[in-house]
């Protein structure tokens, strides 16, 4: 099997992740979901430490936030995983969906 590696999903999909490193800084969130589709799941670590990466180079240091992936199945930008606001997450980020309308979601911020 060959293992698998951020730049070779770079080379297929566009992550968008200096976005999502503005976006975090934007928010000043504090606690981030990361929602994948079944196929990029096995990259979530690796996205997840290339944004922590890039947070810590971005100066904020001990203020980073907490990054969590979300492992459970998902069908689709209208699967949101609202159960995770027990948990304090106040942004989600999901990956690989098409765009849907979030704007009338308050509680939680969805990119």
């Amino acid at each position: 099997m060959k293992t698998k590696n951020l730049q070779d999903l770079e080379q297929r999909y566009e992550l968008e992740l200096p976005r999502v490193v503005s976006e975090i800084k934007k928010a000043k969130a504090k606690k981030i979901l990361l929602q994948f589709p079944d196929g990029i799941k096995p990259y979530a670590t690796q996205i997840q430490e290339k944004i922590k990466n890039e947070l810590s180079k971005k100066e904020l240091g001990k203020n980073s936030p907490e990054i969590l992936i979300y492992l459970d199945t998902c069908f689709g930008a209208c699967d949101l995983p609202l159960e995770t606001s027990s948990l304090g997450v106040d942004l989600i980020i999901q990956f690989g969906h098409s765009n849907w309308d979030y704007s009338k979601r308050k509680d939680i911020k969805i990119l």
